[in-house]
Protein backbone atom coordinates (compact mmCIF):
# COMPACT_ATOMS: atom_id res chain seq x y z
CA UNK A 1 0.00 0.00 0.00
CA UNK A 2 1.53 3.43 -0.82
CA UNK A 3 2.20 5.61 1.87
CA UNK A 4 0.59 8.57 1.95
CA UNK A 5 0.90 12.47 2.98
CA UNK A 6 -0.36 15.61 3.57
CA UNK A 7 -0.15 18.92 1.74
CA UNK A 8 -1.58 21.90 2.32
CA UNK A 9 -3.04 24.12 -0.53
CA UNK A 10 -4.19 27.32 -1.30
CA UNK A 11 -5.82 28.66 -3.78
CA UNK A 12 -6.31 32.62 -5.17
CA UNK A 13 -8.32 34.98 -6.86
CA UNK A 14 -10.33 32.84 -9.94
CA UNK A 15 -9.50 29.57 -8.58
CA UNK A 16 -10.70 30.16 -4.85
CA UNK A 17 -13.55 31.32 -6.15
CA UNK A 18 -14.30 28.38 -8.53
CA UNK A 19 -13.23 26.16 -5.47
CA UNK A 20 -15.60 27.93 -2.89
CA UNK A 21 -12.47 27.76 -0.66
CA UNK A 22 -9.20 29.50 -0.44
CA UNK A 23 -7.22 26.34 1.12
CA UNK A 24 -7.34 22.82 2.03
CA UNK A 25 -5.74 19.96 3.51
CA UNK A 26 -4.98 16.87 0.76
CA UNK A 27 -3.50 13.49 0.95
CA UNK A 28 -1.58 12.33 -1.93
CA UNK A 29 0.23 8.94 -2.48
CA UNK A 30 4.55 9.56 -1.79
CA UNK A 31 6.27 10.90 -4.81
CA UNK A 32 3.37 12.76 -6.24
CA UNK A 33 3.87 15.88 -8.05
CA UNK A 34 2.10 19.09 -7.79
CA UNK A 35 0.59 17.89 -11.06
CA UNK A 36 -0.97 15.18 -8.69
CA UNK A 37 -2.13 17.67 -5.95
CA UNK A 38 -4.07 19.35 -8.48
CA UNK A 39 -5.76 16.81 -10.22
CA UNK A 40 -6.86 15.39 -6.11
CA UNK A 41 -8.15 19.11 -5.74
CA UNK A 42 -10.30 19.01 -9.00
CA UNK A 43 -11.54 15.62 -8.00
CA UNK A 44 -13.07 17.21 -4.75
CA UNK A 45 -13.79 20.38 -6.77
CA UNK A 46 -15.00 20.23 -10.09
CA UNK A 47 -15.76 23.89 -11.29
CA UNK A 48 -11.63 23.95 -10.88
CA UNK A 49 -10.21 25.04 -14.23
CA UNK A 50 -9.00 21.74 -15.93
CA UNK A 51 -6.48 23.93 -18.19
CA UNK A 52 -3.25 24.14 -16.41
CA UNK A 53 -2.01 26.06 -18.88
CA UNK A 54 -3.71 29.07 -17.73
CA UNK A 55 -2.57 27.84 -13.44
CA UNK A 56 0.88 28.31 -11.79
CA UNK A 57 1.99 26.48 -8.61
CA UNK A 58 4.13 27.10 -5.92
CA UNK A 59 5.65 24.73 -4.05
CA UNK A 60 6.61 26.86 -0.16
CA UNK A 61 6.07 30.41 -1.45
CA UNK A 62 8.32 29.47 -4.81
CA UNK A 63 7.13 28.67 -8.21
CA UNK A 64 7.60 25.35 -9.50
CA UNK A 65 6.95 22.96 -12.12
CA UNK A 66 4.42 20.92 -12.36
CA UNK A 67 6.73 17.60 -12.22
CA UNK A 68 8.30 18.76 -9.22
CA UNK A 69 7.82 16.11 -6.33
CA UNK A 70 5.95 17.76 -3.07
CA UNK A 71 7.15 16.07 0.36
CA UNK A 72 4.83 16.15 3.67
CA UNK A 73 3.83 19.30 5.38
CA UNK A 74 5.02 21.44 1.80
CA UNK A 75 2.60 24.46 1.03
CA UNK A 76 1.20 23.93 -2.55
CA UNK A 77 -0.31 27.35 -4.40
CA UNK A 78 -2.24 26.93 -7.24
CA UNK A 79 -2.53 30.59 -8.94
CA UNK A 80 -3.44 32.44 -12.09
CA UNK A 81 -1.08 33.72 -13.79
CA UNK A 82 -0.39 37.46 -13.07
CA UNK A 83 -0.76 40.17 -14.79
CA UNK A 84 24.89 44.00 -5.65
CA UNK A 85 26.23 46.94 -3.99
CA UNK A 86 27.66 47.18 -0.66
CA UNK A 87 24.08 49.11 0.41
CA UNK A 88 20.79 46.77 0.03
CA UNK A 89 18.80 47.41 -2.99
CA UNK A 90 15.75 46.77 -2.14
CA UNK A 91 14.23 48.77 0.42
CA UNK A 92 11.08 48.81 0.91
CA UNK A 93 8.65 46.20 0.11
CA UNK A 94 4.64 46.72 1.25
CA UNK A 95 1.31 44.87 0.55
CA UNK A 96 -1.35 47.61 2.09
CA UNK A 97 -5.08 48.07 2.14
CA UNK A 98 -4.35 52.08 2.98
CA UNK A 99 -3.79 54.43 0.38
CA UNK A 100 -0.38 54.93 -0.99
CA UNK A 101 1.49 57.84 -0.84
CA UNK A 102 4.48 57.87 -3.75
CA UNK A 103 6.69 60.05 -1.53
CA UNK A 104 7.06 58.16 1.34
CA UNK A 105 8.88 55.20 -1.03
CA UNK A 106 10.92 58.35 -2.69
CA UNK A 107 12.15 59.25 0.57
CA UNK A 108 12.89 55.60 1.24
CA UNK A 109 15.51 55.21 -1.70
CA UNK A 110 16.82 58.84 -1.56
CA UNK A 111 20.45 59.07 -0.53
CA UNK A 112 23.42 61.58 -0.72
CA UNK A 113 24.52 59.34 -4.30
CA UNK A 114 21.26 59.61 -6.00
CA UNK A 115 21.55 61.99 -9.09
CA UNK A 116 17.98 60.92 -10.43
CA UNK A 117 15.07 59.23 -8.67
CA UNK A 118 12.20 57.70 -11.26
CA UNK A 119 8.82 56.89 -9.70
CA UNK A 120 6.07 54.84 -11.56
CA UNK A 121 2.17 55.05 -9.94
CA UNK A 122 -0.19 53.00 -11.27
CA UNK A 123 -3.85 54.49 -11.20
CA UNK A 124 -7.26 53.01 -11.11
CA UNK A 125 -8.94 54.38 -14.35
CA UNK A 126 -12.70 54.39 -15.02
CA UNK A 127 -12.69 52.09 -18.72
CA UNK A 128 -10.92 49.18 -19.61
CA UNK A 129 -11.46 46.88 -22.61
CA UNK A 130 -14.50 48.48 -23.45
CA UNK A 131 -16.22 48.71 -19.97
CA UNK A 132 -16.69 51.53 -17.74
CA UNK A 133 -15.36 50.18 -14.53
CA UNK A 134 -16.84 51.02 -11.07
CA UNK A 135 -14.15 50.05 -8.80
CA UNK A 136 -11.48 47.29 -8.50
CA UNK A 137 -10.59 45.17 -6.20
CA UNK A 138 -6.92 43.53 -5.77
CA UNK A 139 -5.98 40.15 -4.05
CA UNK A 140 -2.48 38.85 -3.50
CA UNK A 141 -0.45 35.65 -1.75
CA UNK A 142 1.12 38.10 0.43
CA UNK A 143 4.17 36.01 1.93
CA UNK A 144 5.13 34.96 -1.80
CA UNK A 145 4.38 38.27 -2.94
CA UNK A 146 7.25 39.89 -0.72
CA UNK A 147 9.71 37.46 -1.88
CA UNK A 148 9.29 38.15 -5.38
CA UNK A 149 9.19 41.67 -4.79
CA UNK A 150 12.72 41.33 -3.37
CA UNK A 151 13.96 39.09 -6.01
CA UNK A 152 12.85 41.68 -8.74
CA UNK A 153 15.46 44.01 -6.64
CA UNK A 154 17.91 41.28 -6.98
CA UNK A 155 17.53 41.73 -10.61
CA UNK A 156 17.47 45.00 -11.05
CA UNK A 157 20.76 44.87 -8.71
CA UNK A 158 22.69 42.89 -11.41
CA UNK A 159 21.62 45.21 -14.03
CA UNK A 160 22.31 48.73 -12.00
CA UNK A 161 24.56 48.30 -8.94
CA UNK A 162 23.81 51.83 -7.73
CA UNK A 163 20.16 51.52 -8.16
CA UNK A 164 17.62 51.60 -4.69
CA UNK A 165 14.55 50.17 -5.24
CA UNK A 166 11.02 50.27 -3.52
CA UNK A 167 7.45 48.59 -4.20
CA UNK A 168 4.57 49.10 -2.77
CA UNK A 169 0.84 47.91 -3.80
CA UNK A 170 -2.59 47.79 -2.43
CA UNK A 171 -5.25 45.26 -1.99
CA UNK A 172 -9.07 44.81 -1.54
CA UNK A 173 -11.06 47.38 -2.95
CA UNK A 174 -9.81 50.62 -5.18
CA UNK A 175 -11.91 53.24 -6.09
CA UNK A 176 -11.23 54.88 -9.57
CA UNK A 177 -8.33 57.54 -9.13
CA UNK A 178 -7.06 55.69 -6.28
CA UNK A 179 -3.23 54.47 -6.64
CA UNK A 180 -2.95 50.47 -7.08
CA UNK A 181 0.81 50.57 -7.30
CA UNK A 182 4.34 52.93 -6.83
CA UNK A 183 7.53 51.84 -7.79
CA UNK A 184 10.70 54.30 -6.70
CA UNK A 185 14.05 53.97 -8.18
CA UNK A 186 17.24 56.18 -7.09
CA UNK A 187 20.27 56.12 -9.29
CA UNK A 188 23.12 58.14 -9.59
CA UNK A 189 21.90 59.19 -13.37
CA UNK A 190 18.69 59.65 -14.68
CA UNK A 191 18.41 57.21 -17.43
CA UNK A 192 19.94 54.69 -14.78
CA UNK A 193 16.89 55.66 -12.45
CA UNK A 194 13.86 55.42 -15.66
CA UNK A 195 15.48 52.22 -16.97
CA UNK A 196 15.45 50.26 -13.88
CA UNK A 197 12.08 51.83 -13.09
CA UNK A 198 10.28 50.45 -16.00
CA UNK A 199 11.99 47.36 -15.63
CA UNK A 200 10.58 46.89 -12.06
CA UNK A 201 7.32 47.48 -12.93
CA UNK A 202 7.47 45.25 -16.08
CA UNK A 203 8.30 42.17 -13.64
CA UNK A 204 6.22 43.35 -10.83
CA UNK A 205 3.42 42.95 -13.72
CA UNK A 206 4.94 39.64 -14.69
CA UNK A 207 6.12 37.45 -11.64
CA UNK A 208 4.79 38.94 -8.44
CA UNK A 209 1.09 36.77 -7.18
CA UNK A 210 -1.41 40.11 -7.30
CA UNK A 211 -4.44 39.91 -9.11
CA UNK A 212 -7.07 42.27 -10.02
CA UNK A 213 -10.85 41.86 -10.35
CA UNK A 214 -12.37 44.82 -12.58
CA UNK A 215 -16.47 45.74 -11.55
CA UNK A 216 -18.23 47.01 -14.36
CA UNK A 217 -21.81 47.25 -14.90
CA UNK A 218 -21.80 44.53 -17.12
CA UNK A 219 -20.34 42.54 -14.27
CA UNK A 220 -17.06 41.22 -13.04
CA UNK A 221 -13.86 39.88 -14.10
CA UNK A 222 -10.56 38.99 -13.50
CA UNK A 223 -7.86 40.21 -15.32
CA UNK A 224 -5.60 38.17 -16.48
CA UNK A 225 -2.15 38.54 -18.67
CA UNK A 226 -4.06 40.11 -22.12
CA UNK A 227 -7.67 38.30 -21.13
CA UNK A 228 -10.35 39.16 -18.97
CA UNK A 229 -12.23 36.01 -17.22
CA UNK A 230 -15.69 36.51 -15.67
CA UNK A 231 -15.58 36.32 -12.07
CA UNK A 232 -17.19 32.79 -10.57
CA UNK A 233 -19.39 33.02 -7.35
CA UNK A 234 -19.87 36.33 -4.96
CA UNK A 235 -16.53 36.95 -2.88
Amino acid sequence: MAVAIAVRTRLFARLREQAGTDSENVEVSRGATVADVYDALRKAHQSLDPNRDSVRAAVNQEFAEWEVIVADGDEVAFIPPVSGGAHPVGVFFELTTDPLDPRRLEAAVAHAGAGAICTFTGIVRDSSRGRAVTHLEYEAYPDMAKAEMRKIAGEIAERWPDARVAFAHRTGRLEIGEASVVVSVSCPHRAEAVEACRFGIDRLKESVPIWKKEHAFDGSFWIEGNESKPAGRPS
